[in-house]
């Protein structure tokens, strides 16, 4: 029957629509036993069956994890009505870290804060592992070993990316009128402006970089946001919001130091070998 290219096809497809989780190659080559189809034969019947999706409602995606049916993102807004709950909003802050960490991975809380100028909120920190976007990948050789964060598969997988290879070019965003135009969205000129200012100042004093490339790279910044988060809803959060916020952190961890000092002592452990992985290892896991 292996050899029967239409039986292949809807054995995989009928398995790919029953999982719970996207399946890669070797889940789907573990579902026959004895006589097992080749990988090359697989990725034929696959080929099929995301043809075979052409002008319906729903796609083949390969994500990750591996290959899943979803509903095409032009249609999420009739789709979405199913649902009475709304979806989750995530600050400005939050997505400016979540894409510095993507692009710069692997990548310390201090240097999100020295692009960004401003205080990276415990919150946010906490918001993203919490999500299983971004994990600990190991620790800087620097005074205080500073931890290093990169994304996770989770990460990927939500945002419909088989790997950091889609992410968006940053040089897609070459003036702040493009920008304003993909958004859709007139009334962040202004504050992409704001933090263009912001962020070209750290990036000066923090990484040398010209006045005309870390404008850039806010920019590009800007529009990656969005055209990486279209899922989740979006609230525009000011700086003074924000410092807000970080002070409000400091607040209740300065409350609970008097509360419970003193504070035990924390050993350090170095992160292993195995804790640290490259872009390239995230198409090899699976």
């Amino acid at each position: 029957m292996m050899n029967d290219l239409s039986s292949l096809r809807q054995i995989i497809e009928g398995a790919i629509l029953a999982a719970d989780c996207p399946l890669n190659l070797d889940k789907i080559i573990g579902l026959f036993d004895g006589e097992q189809p080749t990988r090359t034969q697989i990725l034929e019947a696959l080929e099929q069956i995301e043809e075979s999706c052409s002008g319906r409602g729903f796609e083949l995606k390969q994500v990750a994890s591996g290959y899943r049916f979803q509903v095409r993102q032009e249609y999420s807004e009739w789709v979405s009505r199913l649902w009475d709950e709304k979806p989750q909003r995530y600050s400005r802050a939050l997505l400016e870290t979540l894409a510095l960490i993507a692009y710069k991975q692997p990548i310390t809380r201090g240097d999100i804060e020295n692009v960004r100028g401003v205080a990276v909120s415990t919150n946010i920190m906490r918001t993203l592992i919490e999500r299983e976007w971004v994990r600990v990948v190991g620790y800087r050789d620097v005074p205080g070993r500073p931890a290093t964060y990169a994304t996770t598969k989770n990460f990927l997988d939500y945002f419909n990316l088989s790997g950091l290879g889609e992410l968006p070019d940053l040089s897609e965003a070459d003036e702040v009128g493009k920008v304003n135009e993909e958004l859709d969205f007139s009334e962040l000129v202004e504050e992409a402006n704001h933090n263009e200012q912001g962020t070209a100042l750290a990036a000066e004093t923090a990484t040398k970089q010209t006045l005309e490339e870390a404008s850039a790279e806010a920019r590009a910044i800007d529009y990656n946001i969005h055209s990486l988060f279209p899922v989740d809803g979006y609230t525009q959060s000011g700086r003074d919001d924000e410092k807000e916020q970080v002070e409000r952190d400091n607040d209740a961890v300065l409350d609970n130091d008097i509360k419970t000092s003193p504070l035990p002592q924390v050993s350090e452990k170095s992160s292993s070998n195995a804790d640290v992985f490259s872009i390239d290892d995230l198409d090899r896991e699976d």
